[in-house]
């Protein structure tokens, strides 16, 4: 008869894990681990059909791509703008619809709409609202008395900064919504107790438990910004010039435009580098600013 030993059972119950991981181990090697490999693979090479040794030629191309700084500069100025209104918003909603108003689910309900819609059917839908000549907005502008706009030429990074958060604030407020419920009310109903008023309360107590959310909606959105493509391409074609000239938008013109796929890869791969160094440095920032009480 066998004896199990706490060996023998930490072993088996080891195997049982890696069987239920396992799937998951195969799709993210089938479908982000190897694609990865093909890029970095792709980026050493050269040519239109990428069949040329390159080495670091086109790393080196790319840092020193006037070009390639400027929609680098773009797309950071555009992250830094979703990642503010993000925060900001978001949180502004949230404390808002945490309230006991009436009617305050059907508001949940409809900020989340926009996040549930695809990136392209909004970015048509503001195409058509911010036309110059037929746009609705520059219509209610009229009506009111005041002059016309022209959004896409005098502000065009601010105005599709602006439809990114029109369409994921939904998703921020609901993030804060959660972490707001998750604050036990005694911690409230102490501070009242000592007389705190409520903005005290809600920077000595609400704000700092919000911490880990805080933290979360700024990675997902720095992630989200330095990602952005589809507001570029679709609303104003990166456009006038190069003012809306994304990372992402400039990569895919390099790729499918000049057919330099080596080239495109290594931006690629320089920009993945850059997204998981930020994300690290805020993580890493998060983790010394956590407040327990």
């Amino acid at each position: 008869m066998s004896v199990r030993t706490p060996r023998t059972l930490a072993g088996r119950y080891a195997r049982t894990a890696y069987l239920f991981l396992l799937p998951a181990i195969l799709f993210f090697a089938a479908f982000f681990y190897l694609p990865i490999g093909n890029v970095v693979a792709t980026s050493l090479r050269t040519g239109p059909q990428a069949d040329q040794w390159a080495g670091l030629g086109n790393y080196a191309q790319a840092l020193g791509d006037p070009a390639v700084r400027h929609s680098f500069l773009v797309t950071v100025a555009f992250a830094v703008m979703v990642v503010i209104g993000s925060i900001v918003l978001g949180l502004a909603l949230a404390l808002a619809l945490d309230q006991p108003l009436r009617g305050r689910v059907v508001f949940r309900v409809l900020l989340l709409v926009p996040y549930l819609t695809s990136v392209a059917i909004v970015g048509l839908l503001w195409r058509n609202i911010l036309d110059p000549e037929l746009g609705v907005l520059n219509r209610v502008l009229d009506g009111l008395g005041l002059p016309g706009q022209q959004w896409l030429n005098t502000a065009p990074l601010l105005t599709i900064a602006g439809v990114t958060l029109w369409q994921s604030v939904g998703y921020t407020m609901v993030l804060f919504l959660a972490g707001l419920q998750g604050i036990p009310e005694t911690y409230h109903e102490a501070a009242r107790i000592d007389g705190a008023d409520a903005w005290r309360r809600f920077w000595r107590i609400t704000l700092p438990l919000l911490a880990p959310t805080t933290l979360f909606v700024s990675v997902m959105a720095v992630i989200s910004g330095l990602q952005a493509f589809g507001q570029a391409y679709i609303i104003t074609n990166g456009g006038p010039g190069d003012a809306t000239d994304l990372s992402v938008f400039h990569i895919f013109n390099v790729a499918f435009r000049t057919r330099d796929f080596g080239y495109s890869s290594a931006q690629s791969v320089l920009l993945l580098v850059v997204i998981v160094a930020f994300t690290l440095v805020q993580l890493r920032a998060g983790r010394r600013g956590e407040v327990t009480y």
